[in-house]
């Protein structure tokens, strides 16, 4: 059977635990299985940009944010903004005096993008950033994980739905295939991205 909907998954996964009395419970360990992948899957396919409006010392994240890898300024000549403690943040304020300026560093603090100096005018904010999949529904059958990835999901609701079983014998199994299923995803994503040329060493000059 093939598991390219949400549908098809919770079918496949009922067949594999040859159970038919799991139709309420599916949905809990599917999205389980998502906060798993999420945390541990990377793939340049969760690589996603957003533009804001940066015009004061906090702004607020993208809904399906899950890590920074790049905030840059494009107003006027690109200028990348470079990551620093909250604490750092705190000391460069307060040796400032807290006076405005064109943002040279960012944290991120209770779940916002905190800027130093904090903006003097209107700046634009490009982000590079890894996000998180759309979550699978019965209003959104499919994702690029679920359609490239299947094996993942299968493999990590299996392993969620063991503990509700009492099926302890199976969880070193689902472990050790949805283990490898995630190694596969974080290898595809670094082939893609660095399998032409391979990485290089980027030296600066003071």
């Amino acid at each position: 059977m093939p598991i390219t909907t949400y549908t098809e998954l919770k079918s496949a996964v009922a067949d594999w635990l040859l159970r038919d009395d799991l139709t309420a419970v599916l949905p809990s360990f599917i999205s389980l299985a998502e906060a798993g992948l999420n945390r541990q899957a990377r793939h340049w396919r969760m690589e996603k940009r957003s533009t804001a409006t940066l015009d004061s010392q906090y702004s607020a994240l993208p809904a399906d944010f899950l890590q920074p890898i790049r905030l840059s300024l494009t107003s006027g000549t690109t200028f990348e903004l470079e990551l620093a403690s909250q604490a750092d943040i705190v000391d460069m304020r307060s040796l400032a005096a807290n006076n405005t300026g064109r943002p040279r560093y960012y944290a991120l603090t209770a779940g916002e993008i905190e800027v130093f100096p904090t903006p003097g005018d209107n700046y634009t904010l490009e982000m590079a950033y890894v996000a998180r999949p759309p979550a699978l529904s019965d209003s959104n059958a499919d994702n690029w994980l679920l359609t490239y990835y299947p094996d993942a999901y299968l493999y990590g609701t299996l392993l969620q739905a063991a503990p509700y079983l009492k099926d302890d014998e199976r969880v070193g199994l689902w472990k050790s295939l949805y283990d490898g299923a995630v190694a596969g995803i974080i290898a595809d994503g670094e082939r893609a991205k660095f399998g032409g040329s391979g990485l290089r060493v980027k030296i600066r000059s003071y």
